[in-house]
């Protein structure tokens, strides 16, 4: 054999070794992740094929498969769609699962979990059809209603949270959206929903309460800042600390006013306590400088900022600007500037104050069920984080709850109930209107829940608006349910 033969044969051998493994790949060891891929056809129609697991809240379904006579073999239905839009999502045959539970949890909804090994394994044994697991929510379906109610037509959201066990009561973001044309069988009824919905200005599909353009916070971030100062040791509740009319920064010749004519206090001194009360902005501004952007930071960290959090949907992580001037570190003290917040992060801050400065990690799937119904898994709950000692928490905790009793957030107070809490009125930019804020908990002597709600562009009182009287309210009807 002549060498050009030789040479050629030996390419041949090489290419054909390299197609042997790039084949051996994509069948043996790739798989499992072509399988996975959400418009892999085949296994689209092989979920299908089975009963996909039940969403639940109280043991009643949100989310359920009924058989159909066509190829699918399965339809997705939703009880109550809009309530627990943002919750479920969608679980479309041509755009996959997505928006909740339904993506977070596919795999054990479609039942191709390995977690499911053993369920499978006894369902076969005993001669039962093959069918994902189901999936007990934490979520109260009163806080939910009464959340969805008072948000209205308002864009915004509303967390509430037991800060005992960091369980998710409610999730309501505005504006929703109904799942049902998204899981429908017929494919130009499914596009003709996905294009409108994407197309929407408002964005229905992003759950606010998580994820999304996220928020300035305002004036409820004074509560991390309170924290930070208190946790220093220079400064108690009692501390007299300045609060002028207009706080003079350094380096530029524009000051920092309060949201109200005049000083906080007599003599431009107030207590720390009462600069919470009244919101006032120059105190906790000066207190921003005084404790310098790495304290602030850190401080944020330990109440979650940062962190990579799924409930199981993923949540986009809080943050504070990583370099601060010090009119910049004044700003971060009121909660402007650029922080940004999910307002889940917001009711864990307040979930901490009520929880002896423990933060617990939130989560929404309570318990994984097996096709009889039985246990497989429960979550347990979990400490995120220690944000502050409990001698710090108890200041806190009086402070927030002078807020409601007489100063701007008289509006959440429920009757017959003691509630700790703050307002913010954020700035998002010129000629913008303020978001409005409260987070807050109750009982303030026996803490049951904590709730976080945003409303944005003021809602129906655009430029008027304020935390207190906006969001307020809102507030006061979810924890009134939330105690029923």
């Amino acid at each position: 054999m002549n060498q050009p033969i030789r040479r050629l044969s030996m390419l041949v051998s090489v290419l054909f070794v390299l197609l042997l493994g790039s084949s051996t790949w994509i069948q043996v060891l790739g798989s499992q992740d072509i399988n996975d891929r959400p418009g892999n056809r085949r296994t689209q129609l092989e979920s299908y094929a089975r009963e996909r697991g039940q969403i639940l809240i109280g043991g009643r379904p949100i989310a359920s498969s009924t058989p159909t006579d066509d190829d699918l073999q399965w339809q997705r239905t939703y009880s109550n769609p809009r309530l627990y839009s943002h919750i479920t999502g969608w679980n479309s045959f041509t755009y996959g699962p997505g928006g909740g539970i339904e993506e977070a949890e596919d795999g054990l909804l479609s039942g191709r979990d390995d977690k499911l090994f053993y369920d499978r394994l006894t369902g076969t044994i005993a001669g039962r059809e093959p069918k994902g697991a189901s999936l007990e929510l934490t979520i109260n379906p009163k806080v939910q209603k009464a959340a969805d109610e008072a948000l209205g037509d308002q864009r915004g959201a509303v967390v509430a949270l037991d800060p005992r066990t960091g369980a998710i009561l409610a999730m309501v973001s505005h504006p929703d959206y109904d799942p049902t044309p998204l899981v429908s069988h017929d494919p130009s009824v499914e596009k003709k929903a996905w294009e409108s919905l994407n197309a929407d200005p408002t964005r229905p599909l992003v759950n606010r309460s998580i994820t999304g353009n996220l928020y300035p916070p305002g004036s409820v971030f004074k509560i991390v800042t309170a924290a930070a100062a208190l946790e220093d040791g220079q400064w108690s509740e009692d501390s007299s600390i300045p609060g002028p009319a207009v706080l003079d920064l350094p380096q530029t010749d524009v000051g920092l006013p309060n949201s109200h004519p005049g000083a906080c206090g007599p003599g431009d001194k107030v207590s720390l306590a009462v600069a919470l009360q009244d919101s006032c902005n120059t105190a906790f501004g000066w207190l921003g400088m005084q404790l310098g952007g790495d304290a602030m930071r850190q401080q944020a960290g330990k109440f979650g900022f940062g962190d990579d959090l799924e409930v199981p949907m993923k949540v986009s992580p809080s943050t504070l600007p990583t370099q601060m001037s010090p009119p910049q570190e004044a700003q971060v003290g009121i909660g402007q500037y650029d922080v940004r917040v999910t307002p889940l992060q917001v009711a864990m801050v307040s979930s901490a104050v009520a929880n002896d400065g423990v933060v617990m990690k939130p989560h929404l799937v309570q318990s994984v069920l097996g096709s009889d119904l039985s246990t497989i898994s429960e979550t347990k709950p979990e400490q995120l984080s220690k944000a502050m000692e409990p001698e710090t928490s108890d200041q806190l905790t009086d402070m927030m709850k002078l807020v409601v009793e007489r100063g701007t957030g008289t509006q959440a107070a429920v009757p017959g109930v003691s509630v700790a809490g703050k307002t913010g009125t954020a700035e998002q930019g010129e000629g913008m209107p303020p978001h409005a804020w409260f987070t807050g908990f109750a009982p303030a002597d026996n803490p049951q829940v904590a709730v976080a709600v945003v409303v944005e562009d003021g809602g129906r009182a655009g430029n008027e608006a304020y935390g207190g009287s906006v969001a307020g309210p809102i507030s006061a009807a979810v924890m009134k349910a939330a105690l029923q």
